[in-house]
């Protein structure tokens, strides 16, 4: 009878309501960590300081579209911080927070417009978190001869960001349908 009781409830089903949510973005932070530990074991022979393959955002991307904006900004910051200080430093923090505050920001105003898929959306933030990443390099080494990397992180990260937003687009699919009220 109490669990009964408990269903019925309005408070206590907000209360389970908001124990999903808080669970599911858990498992997509969760997500976006092993990404980064799984990226992190990947070596690119490129040559380029700092290229990487942006796996994390996979999870960012997922969280942005199945629950909103404000989620997707937890998520991704709280990877960058708790991503940089397991497997990284602090000057990893600050590189990744640069570019994940950036990208995030053009995501979401590339977002709004009706032309742009996931996979748009994915590029875009791709080639926005190079951009931050190269222009806070070059604040720190104090010169600007880090720019001689641009068009190779502007080619990484439209590939990466491809890849990644049709992975995205494909996960999102197959994903239960989870309610809007979450």
């Amino acid at each position: 009878e109490l669990h009964a009781a408990l269903i019925t409830c309005a408070p206590c089903a907000q209360m389970g309501a908001d124990m999903k949510k808080t669970a599911l973005l858990s498992m997509l932070l969760a997500f976006a960590l092993i990404l980064g530990y799984v990226e992190a074991l990947i070596p690119l022979p490129f040559g380029v300081p700092g290229m990487k393959l942006g796996l994390p955002n996979l999870a960012v991307l997922i969280t942005m579209y199945r629950f909103g904006n404000k989620e997707a900004l937890t998520v991704n910051v709280a990877r960058v911080f708790l991503g940089g200080f397991l497997f990284g430093n602090l000057s990893a923090v600050l590189y990744s927070l640069s570019g994940a505050l950036v990208s995030f920001l053009v995501m979401l105003a590339i977002k709004r417009l009706p032309c742009f898929s996931i996979t748009g959306v994915s590029v875009a933030g791709g080639t926005a978190h190079n951009c931050a990443q190269l222009v806070v390099a070059m604040l720190v080494v104090q010169t600007y001869q880090t720019i001689y990397y641009l068009p190779f992180l502007l080619v990484s990260g439209c590939i990466t960001g491809l890849c990644l937003g049709l992975t995205a687009g494909q996960v999102m699919k197959r994903l239960p349908a989870w309610r809007s009220d979450l």
